[in-house]
């Protein structure tokens, strides 16, 4: 699967949304309750009350994207239940994203280009 760059945001609510909603309805969610801008760039992440379901909505330039992934086999991790969202890296997404414990991945420190001698 080709992932995020490192330069992108991803937001998780981490309480459970109705998985009946589609793209619109779940990019009036991110308006009413993250109180952000669904077409800012930023990907937004939802869960079903079942562990197994994920849900993103994200603005690509052209129009909103919906992609929903249910896990065959085992559960997404989450963050406890409760109201509010939290940030993820790049990595931790991808992680997430292929079912594996995010909590668990550390980030990779960023190195500076090394300058020209001479």
């Amino acid at each position: 699967m080709i992932g995020p760059t490192g330069a992108v945001r991803v937001m998780v609510a981490t309480k459970p949304v109705d998985f009946r909603k589609g793209a619109e309805g779940l990019a009036a969610l991110v308006r009413e309750t993250i109180g952000a801008d669904p077409f800012d760039g930023a990907i937004y992440v939802f869960r079903a009350k079942r562990a197994d379901r994920i849900k993103l909505v994200y603005w690509d330039g052209t129009g909103v994207c919906l992609f929903a992934k249910r896990l065959e086999d085992g559960e997404f991790r989450w963050p406890k239940i409760e109201d509010g969202t939290m940030r993820l890296s790049a990595t931790q997404f991808s992680a997430l994203l292929e079912g594996l414990d995010w909590r668990r991945v550390q980030c990779a420190k960023e190195t500076p280009a090394p300058a020209l001698s001479g």
